[in-house]
């Protein structure tokens, strides 16, 4: 019962660490969307970020339901955390720079 917890929890990981993908459809659709949408848009970019890396510490603490899906999704939230962080960084260096 317990590893089957982890299996769902795992994939619900996955699915949100892949989530901030989404930011692409309306390029796609070349949708020009406003300042307010485009701030809350990439507040819940963050948030989804924050919450697939928790989510994938959880399932790899463990290490019976240790899996690929887990590590996968781990990764991907760690390179997306990395990108949020060198983000915040150039835009810190651009404010000082002026």
């Amino acid at each position: 019962m317990e590893k089957k917890k982890f299996q769902k929890l795992s994939i619900a990981a996955l699915i949100i660490s892949v989530l901030p993908l989404a930011t692409f459809i309306p390029i796609l659709f070349k949708f020009t969307l406003s300042g307010g949408i485009q701030g809350i848009w990439s507040a819940a970019n963050m948030v989804f970020v924050l919450l697939g890396l928790c989510l994938s510490i959880v399932c790899v603490r463990n290490s019976e339901s240790r899996s690929a899906v887990n590590i996968i999704a781990m990764i991907i939230s760690i390179l997306w955390v990395l990108m949020v962080a060198g983000f915040i960084a150039l835009a810190f260096l651009l404010n000082f720079q002026q």
